[in-house]
């Protein structure tokens, strides 16, 4: 058995991901009135992220249950100790990589959320997981809270917050990533700096868009 399959982990997942799939943030009358032009203008600018994501803070948007099971099964594999998370939500990915880091022996996972709501609700989830000792829940925006207090050297970074500061966070944490290092960039698509940043193996990566929705990379 590993943590993920414990019958303090599993069923708060199979609810979690439940409920975020019975609420689509179509149903928010504000966003579903959004032309996709707009939602994508939106998605892309480094102006309005906290608008769009204030208007959404009742919606889990977590990754999907496959890209769960894919988070932790790189930090399981890598051995992660040290893992940054950038996005808590309401913490679905956060459970899945906190389990990995369980099952791997111990270590510290630190994520950052901005919206006050999603912390409460993520750290409601986490301590219910049984797995609170491993996680740092910083409440802020992340270009601010992720500035400092990191660990010398880190083993997975998860890029799942504000898809225009994909490459802003990368740089927070990049001198930190070892040789070796996961990426996992969620909707990378609406960042194209992160991409070009990360498809260059001249900037020390070895990148490939993994699914349609996961872009993949290593540090080398």
């Amino acid at each position: 058995m590993n943590t993920l399959s414990s019958p303090e982990v599993a069923p708060l997942l199979d609810r979690l991901f439940a409920e975020a799939d019975a609420a689509s943030p179509l149903s928010s009358p504000a966003f579903a009135a959004l032309s996709p032009e707009e939602r994508t203008r939106l998605m892309r600018s480094k102006d309005h992220y906290r608008d769009l994501y204030t208007s959404l803070k009742e919606f889990a948007l977590p990754v999907s249950r496959e890209t769960g099971q894919l988070l932790y099964i790189l930090a399981r594999a890598a051995q992660a100790r040290s893992i940054v998370e950038f996005g808590t939500s309401f913490g679905l990915s956060t459970l899945h990589l906190a389990a990995a880091l369980r099952d791997n022996g111990g270590g510290r996972l630190i994520t950052s959320e901005f919206e006050p709501s999603k912390v409460a609700i993520a750290k409601g989830n986490i301590a219910a997981a049984g797995l609170s000792d491993l996680v740092e829940l910083r409440e802020g925006d992340a270009l601010e809270t992720l500035k400092v207090g990191l660990p010398e050297s880190i083993d997975l970074l998860l890029l799942d917050g504000a898809k225009s500061l994909y490459s802003d966070v990368l740089a927070l944490v990049e001198d930190r990533l070892r040789p070796g290092a996961v990426i996992v960039a969620d909707n990378a698509d609406y960042c194209p700096d992160y991409l070009e940043r990360v498809g260059s193996v001249a900037n020390g990566y070895s990148t490939m868009a993994f699914t349609d929705d996961v872009e993949l990379s290593v540090r080398l």
